[in-house]
């Protein structure tokens, strides 16, 4: 019995000595598993915040190709809008000119007050007096419309003889 009792005792001292030999090799290969795992979280993390850093680099690259054309838009619209008020200047111009045109013309022929001629086109003759009397003649010689013509619609734009396409007006519908 002694014996058995100084075999256990061998082998807890054997097994005592091995655990404290391979527990510093354990806690080790532990050690180094944690390292190799939070090596590979950091590359990982490197890789994601370079895809998030290439991401948002093309997205300012789109918002700022969204900004140089707005900008080139806004650019375009306000140069036609300077070309609108420069064909309108233009036209009030010109228009100016013929009534001041038309105004002297009227100074030197009182006969035509309030009448403005037809400029022939280019290449075509002038009226003679005897045709201008001639007209003059047949132009008061007509009478005025009678009563019971239509009158003309009162839903006409301007000189524009077509209709206005008002929504609100009672009417057939389109």
């Amino acid at each position: 019995m002694q014996t058995l009792i100084i075999v256990i005792i061998v082998v807890v001292v054997l097994l005592v000595i091995i655990a404290l030999i391979m527990l510093p090799r354990m806690r080790a290969k532990a050690a180094e598993r944690r390292e190799i795992q939070a090596r590979d979280h950091r590359q990982e993390a490197q890789k994601l915040a370079a895809q998030a850093e290439s991401a948002q680099a093309a997205a300012d690259e789109r918002a700022a190709q969204a900004r140089r054309e707005r900008a080139e838009a806004e650019l375009r619209a306000a140069e036609s809008e300077r070309d609108a008020e420069q064909s309108q200047a233009e036209a009030d111009r010109q228009r100016a000119e013929a009534d001041k045109l038309a105004d002297r013309a009227s100074t030197l022929d009182p006969r035509s007050e309030g009448r403005r001629e037809a400029v022939p086109p280019q290449g075509q003759e002038t009226y003679s007096e005897a045709d201008r009397q001639t007209r003059d003649r047949r132009d008061e010689s007509v009478t005025p419309r009678d009563d019971n013509t239509t009158p003309r619609d009162d839903n006409t734009i301007g000189d524009d003889p077509r209709p206005s396409t008002d929504v609100d007006e009672p009417g057939p519908s389109r």
